[in-house]
């Protein structure tokens, strides 16, 4: 599938919570953890689960920046 989102992250999945109608999947990129809160319908037409290599795509109006 063709996406217009530039920002595409590898990482591999940490976790997966699943809900009644929700999951919450956690993915390690690098040294960080990014979260994405899905359907539970997507994680398992994915079939995602623990140790999959996955890519984070990133699509939004605004990314913030912090020098800290």
């Amino acid at each position: 599938m063709a996406l217009s989102a530039r920002n595409r992250l590898p990482g591999v999945v940490e976790e997966v919570h699943l809900g009644t109608v929700m999951a919450r999947v956690v993915v390690k990129v690098g040294e960080n953890r990014i979260e994405s809160v899905i359907t539970r319908a997507s994680v398992e037409e994915l079939g995602l689960k623990t140790g999959d290599s996955v890519r984070i795509v990133v699509k939004s109006t605004e990314v913030m920046i912090d020098k800290g």
